[in-house]
C-alpha cells in the first residue's frame, strides 16, 4: 500500500521539455515535482492544495519561472524548439549580429545625408532640401514598384541567394549615402539612387524574409514566428541606437574615422549574413539543390541529404534566371507545324513534352494541364540529365554510353536522344524519388521556376492506352 501511496497520480510536460509527475501528499494535497532548470539550480516540490480549501485558490508556485524562461517567452515563438526548424537558432543567431552592424552603419548613413541636405548650415534652404527629400522618395517608390514586377514571383527560388544580395546592396546603398556630401553637385542624384536600392532591398527583403519564415515555422504558425522576429530585430535596433548616441560623437568630425567605422562595419555585417544564410537547411529542391544533388547520384548511386545539399549550395548564383532549364514554357515556342508537334510528343508517356537544343545544351519543357510537383520534378531532373551528357563527370550504366556514342562521332537528332533518355528515367528516376525522399526531401512541393503555360495533347500512337 506504501509503495501504491507513493506511484505518481499523473504527469506532465511543455512541449518537449522534461516531463513532471505528481503524487499524492499525506494531506491529501498534490505534490509536483519541481521543473528540471538545470542551468539555474532550481529544486524544491510544488505543492497545490485541493480545491475548495482556503476559499478554493491553490498555493502559490514555490519556485519562481527562471528568467530565461521569460526571455524565451516574449522573444521565441511559443513552443521553442520543437515548433521551429532545426536551423531557426543558429540563423537568427546571426541574423541579430547582422541586424546590429546594420543599425550602426544606418546611423553613420542617416548623419551624412542630414549634413549633406544642410542640416546644421544656416545657409541651407528648407524648399531646396525638401525638393530633395521628394525626389529621393518618389525615386525609391517607382523602383520598388518595378523591381516586384520584374522578379517578385522568382523570389521564393532562390531565397537563401536573394536574401544575401538585399543586405549586400543596402550596404552597397549606404555607402553611396555616406560619401554623397562629398560631391554636393551630385548629391540629390546619388541619394536617389541610394534610396532606389534600398527600395530593392526592402522588396527582396521583406519576400525572402516570408519565404524564410514559412520553412521556419513548423506548426502552421508563422504569424507567431514573424512576431517574435520582429521583437528580436527592435531589440537589436534598439541596442544599436544606444551605441549610436555614444560613437555619433566620437566620429562627426572625423570623416575617415567614420568611413573606417563603416567599413568595418559593412565586413560584419556581409560576414554575418553569409553565416546566418548558409546556416540555412531548406528541405525542398529549387534548380540549384536539385543539380547538386542529382550529379551525386549520377556519381555514386546515392542521394545527399538536406543538410550537406544545402552547405554546398552556391549562395552568390540566382540573381538571373537559367539559361539551361525553363520549365513551364509555352508550346507555341517550340512548334510550328503538325510534322514538328508529332515528333515532339513520340515517345513522351509523361505529362511533359521537352526540346532539347544541343548546341546551346538548353532544355525547354512544356507542362500538361495535370502535371503535378512530381512531373515538374521528373521533367527537371530529365532536363538537368541532357545538360549532365554534355559535362564531365561518371554516368552511370546507358547514360554512359549515350554519352560516348555522342561524343565520338556526328550526333543523333535531338529529339531521337530525349526519346531515349526518356526511357532511361523510367527506370532511374523512381529509384532517385525514393532515394529524396528517405533522405529527408519535401518531394510533395518544390522550389522550381516554373512559368504558368500549360498545354494539352494527344498521346502518340505506340502511347494509347486502350
Amino acid at each position: 500500500m506504501a509503495d501504491d501511496a507513493q506511484a505518481p497520480l499523473c504527469s506532465e510536460r511543455f512541449g518537449s521539455g522534461t516531463a513532471r509527475s505528481c503524487r499524492a501528499a499525506a494531506d491529501g494535497s498534490l505534490q509536483w515535482e519541481a521543473w528540471g532548470w538545470r542551468w539555474w539550480g532550481f529544486s524544491g516540490d510544488l505543492r497545490v492544495k485541493p480545491e475548495g480549501r482556503d476559499g478554493g485558490g491553490g498555493e502559490a508556485l514555490a519556485t519562481a519561472s527562471p528568467p530565461l524562461s521569460g526571455l524565451q517567452a516574449v522573444f521565441l515563438p511559443q513552443g521553442f524548439p520543437d515548433s521551429v526548424s532545426p536551423d531557426y537558432l543558429p540563423y537568427q543567431l546571426w541574423d541579430s549580429v547582422q541586424a546590429f552592424a546594420s543599425s550602426l552603419s544606418g546611423s553613420l548613413a542617416t548623419q551624412a545625408v542630414l549634413l549633406g541636405i544642410g542640416v546644421g548650415n544656416a545657409k541651407a534652404s528648407v524648399s531646396a532640401a525638401a525638393a530633395t527629400w521628394l525626389v529621393k522618395d518618389s525615386t525609391g517608390m517607382l523602383g520598388r514598384i518595378v523591381f516586384a514586377w520584374w522578379k517578385g514571383s522568382k523570389l521564393d527560388c532562390n531565397a537563401k541567394q536573394w536574401r544575401l544580395f538585399a543586405d549586400i546592396l543596402n550596404d552597397v546603398a549606404m555607402f553611396l549615402e555616406i560619401m554623397a556630401p562629398i560631391y554636393p553637385i551630385c548629391f540629390t542624384m546619388t541619394v536617389s539612387t541610394s534610396n532606389l536600392a534600398k527600395c530593392i532591398v526592402s522588396v527582396a527583403g521583406g519576400a525572402t524574409r516570408a519565404a524564410l519564415t514559412m520553412h521556419q515555422a513548423r506548426r502552421n504558425n508563422m504569424a507567431d514566428v514573424s512576431a517574435k522576429d520582429s521583437s528580436q530585430e527592435t531589440l537589436v535596433n534598439l541596442a544599436g541606437l544606444l551605441v549610436s548616441l555614444l560613437m555619433l560623437p566620437l566620429v562627426s568630425d572625423r570623416p575617415g574615422f567614420s568611413l573606417g567605422c563603416f567599413l568595418l562595419l559593412t565586413a560584419l555585417h556581409i560576414y554575418a549574413n553569409y553565416r546566418a544564410v548558409r546556416a540555412l537547411v531548406m528541405e525542398t529542391l529549387n534548380e540549384g539543390r536539385l543539380r547538386l544533388v542529382l550529379k551525386h547520384f549520377l556519381q555514386s548511386g546515392e542521394v545527399l541529404d538536406p543538410t550537406s545539399a544545402n552547405h554546398m549550395e552556391p549562395l552568390w548564383t540566382g540573381f538571373w534566371p537559367s539559361q539551361s532549364l525553363s520549365l513551364g514554357v509555352p508550346l507555341h515556342r517550340l512548334i510550328s507545324s503538325v510534322s514538328e508537334l508529332q515528333q515532339l510528343i513520340e515517345g513522351h508517356q509523361e505529362p511533359y513534352l521537352l526540346c532539347w537544343d544541343q548546341s546551346r545544351n538548353q532544355v525547354q519543357v512544356v507542362l500538361s494541364q495535370t502535371a503535378g510537383p512530381e512531373t515538374v520534378l521528373r521533367a527537371a531532373t530529365h532536363g538537368l540529365v541532357l545538360g549532365a551528357l554534355q559535362g564531365d563527370g561518371p554516368l552511370p550504366g546507358e547514360l554512359e554510353k549515350l554519352r560516348n556514342h555522342l561524343q565520338a562521332g556526328p550526333g543523333k537528332d535531338s529529339w531521337i536522344i530525349v526519346k531515349e533518355t526518356h526511357q532511361m528515367l523510367d527506370k532511374l528516376f523512381p529509384k532517385f524519388l525514393k532515394g529524396l525522399q528517405d533522405a529527408g526531401w519535401k518531394t510533395e512541393k518544390h522550389q522550381l521556376e516554373v512559368d504558368e503555360w500549360r498545354a494539352t495533347w494527344l498521346l502518340s500512337p505506340e502511347k494509347k492506352v486502350l
